[in-house]
């Protein structure tokens, strides 16, 4: 390990161990998982924190071989043993792309898609594509990149057959091989009540199909068929969110669904499907003009007036949602033995849609 931490240092990386690990020093042989939390600091007096995945709540994971955006990680990590506690500091050329990794990791943590914004290209042509991540902070560290301290605990290391691969791991046949059973795992959880590890099942089914979508031309058969599957799988993700009260989250992800109904992606040629307007008397909604219609009628529960508290409180501390009011009602399926359930979203003075989702 000796010489391991001195080649480190010759290319600009310097350790400090806070804490010892415990047992041999693992060989990390292609396909070993580690399991760490980190903390990324800027360097200087202060040392700002960039990123903290223990605020987060769950650890990063890397599999080594499988050329990971930040090689300095892989690198640090084969000279830590379990339960060592260690800092680095990297010279400026071992941390250019960090800010793109560092989007993705959040986009993670915030349940979006790890690969929004970015296009089928290398990750230097990405860098200077992009005007903004999103991230004022992040922005600022890619015009103009510096030194950064990585302050890594490792809690487990994982030998390669001995854990279940993760999606992000696995290569394109393997992603599209898993999907269905992951799908399966994330309805079984929900059938027992386990909405957040069901969520958690749906997220990584999507981001298997995302993964494989950016490799595809926008608009394409191939892209459509994989966007065709990514949307029940999106729904059921939101069916999970709203249980925990993440309205917004919601909003946002079936406001997409709706709008790429409306623009025809599914059905060129046919028009928006599913279209719902209100009628009947408060409360009733009725099935629009559409080919192909879902179902005969639905209705919306426990609703309240838009912008009303009744609304309902997000969890994390969002307020009432203003202007928007999502309800779900369960119904039976006259030829499946599934459960199907409706997504209403409902937005003034525009017109309103709804789908099922297969849970």
């Amino acid at each position: 390990m000796a010489q391991q931490v001195e080649q480190l240092r010759a290319d600009g990386v310097y350790k400090e161990v806070l804490r010892e690990g415990t047992g041999p020093l693992p060989d990390f042989r292609d396909g070993t998982k580690a399991t760490f939390h980190y903390r990324t600091l800027r360097c200087g007096d202060e040392e700002t924190p960039l990123d903290d995945s223990r605020t987060r709540g769950k650890p990063m994971e890397l599999i080594v071989g499988k050329k990971f955006k930040l090689p300095v990680w892989e690198a640090a990590l084969r000279t830590m043993r379990p339960g060592e506690r260690a800092r680095f500091r990297c010279d400026t050329k071992h941390v250019v792309l960090y800010p793109l990794v560092s989007k993705s990791l959040r986009n993670i943590a915030a349940g979006k898609d790890p690969l929004e914004g970015q296009r089928h290209c290398c990750s230097i042509a990405q860098l200077h594509d992009h005007c903004s991540l999103g991230y004022p902070d992040l922005d600022e560290l890619q015009k103009n990149p510096q030194p950064l301290i990585f302050d890594i605990e490792v809690l487990k290391v994982e030998a390669p057959g001995s854990y279940q691969q993760d999606p992000w791991a696995m290569t394109d046949e393997e992603k599209l091989q898993a999907v269905p059973l992951i799908h399966k795992e994330g309805n079984e959880l929900y059938r027992q009540g386990k909405v957040q590890e069901a969520a958690a099942k749906y997220y990584d089914a999507i981001a298997c199909l995302k993964n494989l979508q950016m490799k595809e031309q926008p608009g394409s058969p191939d892209w459509i068929e994989l966007d065709q599957k990514i949307t029940p799988l999106l729904l059921n993700y939101c069916q999970c969110k709203l249980q925990c009260e993440e309205y917004y989250e919601v909003l946002d992800h079936c406001s997409s669904i709706l709008n790429k109904q409306r623009e025809g992606v599914f059905q060129a040629g046919e028009g928006p499907r599913g279209g719902v307007e209100r009628g009947g008397g408060a409360g009733r909604l009725r099935q629009g003009a559409g080919p192909r219609p879902l179902a005969p009628s639905c209705r919306l529960q426990g609703a309240a007036e838009p912008g009303s508290s009744a609304a309902g409180e997000g969890r994390r501390g969002q307020g009432p949602l203003q202007g928007h009011v999502l309800a779900v009602e369960p119904v039976a399926a006259a030829e499946s033995p599934a459960l199907l359930e409706h997504v209403l979203l409902v937005i003034p003075h525009v017109e309103c849609s709804w789908m099922f989702i297969n849970v």
